[in-house]
């Protein structure tokens, strides 16, 4: 690849960036607390890229013009700009083992019901708390269904990017909507359930919730779950 076709690689690279950063796209690669490295990274690019196509523009006036074939890796770097990829849902979510771990300590419910939690918080709790015994909850998360058809509330959980996102579960029973599809969005009102089984992916413990209402709900903006290692 010549001097110019890099420059120009870089110029989209980082203008990507800064579009990302610029809007909640960001957020299907990254956690919110990137966002200004994200900036800071298209700037930078955008940059360089400038600095050496004005360099190579002086340098090769005159010269030989080289091949412009190169220019055709510019295309993969548009594909990634144009087309952004779907947030990890539920084909994700049923091959890999839950991300639930024992909770370093959970802070006290508010008075009102009904309280709301995310997904892992109210996974911790129920695993491993039991601090939701007569308490309403509402929880939001994605459905998946396992081979069996058991549903599960679920959400990615975050450590830095969605490269390292896995999956917090929470089995659902009760009073379910009549329809049940891989991937919608629910906002699920219910109370604690007694019962936890074992994710068959990796042995990890699976929490239930009774539902009492469900209803559907557009994927949020960030639809990745930051609250587990906080």
């Amino acid at each position: 690849m010549n001097r110019q076709a890099q420059a120009a690689v870089m110029f989209l690279l980082g203008g990507a960036l800064l579009h990302a950063g610029t809007t909640d796209l960001y957020l299907r690669y990254v956690k919110s607390g990137l966002r200004p490295l994200v900036l800071a990274a298209g700037v930078v690019l955008v940059v360089t890229a400038l600095a050496t196509a004005w360099y190579e523009r002086k340098r090769t006036r005159g010269g030989h013009p080289e091949p412009r074939v190169a220019w055709l890796l510019v295309l993969p770097v548009l594909a990634l700009i144009l087309i952004a990829p779907p947030a990890l849902g539920s084909y994700s979510a049923v091959r890999t083992g839950t991300a639930l771990q024992p909770p370093y300590g959970l802070d006290p419910l508010p008075a009102s019901d009904p309280v709301r939690l995310s997904v892992v918080d109210y996974a911790s709790r129920a695993a491993y708390g039991h601090t939701l015994r007569g308490r309403t909850v509402r929880v939001t998360g994605f459905l998946a269904l396992d081979a069996n058809g058991t549903p599960y509330l679920v959400r990615m959980a975050l450590n830095c990017c969605a490269a390292d996102a896995q999956p917090v579960k929470v089995g659902l029973t009760g009073q379910l909507p009549p329809v049940l599809r891989p991937d919608a969005w629910l906002e699920v009102t219910g109370v604690y359930a007694p019962r936890v089984t074992r994710d068959p992916v990796n042995n990890g413990l699976i929490p239930y919730l009774r539902v009492t209402s469900a209803r559907p709900v557009p994927p949020p903006a960030d639809p990745y779950d930051e609250t587990w290692n906080k």
